[in-house]
This record gives structure tokens, sequence and C-alpha cells, in this order.
């Protein structure tokens, strides 16, 4: 006795059979290499912000986005004349965070270091290379109670013996309109 099945039971079996063997042969995707606890601790600085100097002023705005499944923060800060952008990365291997920073009037920096204590200290000391090794920069990021970010940027020209401020800053989460709606103001006026 011969037994014929529709065409369109066929083809629903053969679809079935095919599913479940790509299913089955599929690879697992690769655990994410920055989902550690390190790779997080920059994370409070993520976000919209207006950047302010100690006596008030606005410095600046920032914008700090996380990319690549949090492998990277991404920084792109506008101030009056100048403009720059920087990216920033935990290192496992070496247990460091890095940032390269470069901005349109020509500034390059590559600044390394470690999160202790609640602040993000990264620096150039120990970087090989460098033109003139006892200029020293260190900027210090510190979340403040308040949600606010104090960001400290100093150097040296004697090889860390003697400090000077280059930058003090705070930042505040932005009140501006933000980015996505059309036609609006994206920034406010630098003086």
């Amino acid at each position: 006795m011969r037994c014929y099945f529709p065409r369109q039971v066929i083809h629903i079996v053969l679809f079935i059979i095919c599913m479940h063997a790509a299913q089955s042969t599929a690879q697992t995707s690769p655990p994410n290499r920055c989902a550690g606890e390190e790779a997080r601790q920059f994370d409070f600085w993520i976000g919209d912000w207006d950047v302010f100097e100690k006596d008030g002023h606005l410095a600046g705005t920032n914008l700090i986005v996380s990319m690549y499944e949090g492998c990277l923060l991404h920084e792109s800060w506008k101030a009056k004349g100048m403009v720059g952008q920087s990216f920033n990365r935990y290192d496992a291997a070496r247990g460091l965070w890095h940032q390269t920073w470069v901005d349109s009037t020509g500034g390059f920096l590559l600044i390394e270091g470690k999160f202790v204590n609640g602040v993000m200290t990264l620096s150039d000391s120990s970087l090989p290379g460098k033109k003139d090794p006892m200029k020293i920069n260190e900027i210090a990021w510190t979340k403040l109670p308040d949600g606010s970010v104090r960001q400290h940027w100093r150097g040296s020209k004697d090889g860390g013996a003697t400090w000077l401020t280059v930058f003090d800053g705070k930042y505040v989460r932005s009140t501006r309109t933000q980015p996505n709606v059309v036609g609006a103001k994206m920034e406010p006026e630098l003086k």
C-alpha cells in the first residue's frame, strides 16, 4: 500500500528538520569580554553634561556614551573654539584603564591608570616614548554625592615634584534639549 502526503506537509516537515539542525549546530555567542565589574568602573561618567569651571562659568559640554556592548566609553567635548573626543577602555590583561584624547587644536594625549577608592585617575607618567619624561599629565574623575562629577587635571614639569592645576571642572547633568529633538538648540552659548 502506497501512502501519499500532501506537498505542503512534506515542506513543513523538511522546514522543521532544517530549523532543528540549524539550532543544534549554531555556535553560542562568545561571552562579552567587557562585562566584568572592572569594565563598569567608569560608568559614572556616562551622560550628557554641562561642565563648569570653579568660578561657575560654563567651560563646555560633554557627551559620554557607552559603545560596543560596554567595551568603550566615547567622549565628545565641545567648548568655545575647540572640540575633542576621547576613547576610554578597560584593558583587563593589564588591569588598567586607557584613554586616547584628540582635539581640534592638534592636542593628543594618552593616559592610563586605575579606579581606586572611588576615583578614576589616569596619567601619562609611565607611558614610554614621551618627548619629555619630566612632564606629567594626571586627570582624576570623582563622582560626587549629588551625582555630579569632578574632573581635576593637573600637570607637572618636574616629574611630579610640584603640580599645577590645568583644569578643575564640575560635570552637571545637562538640562539642555537633547540631540534627538529635531530643530532643537544643541548646546548653550559659550562665552
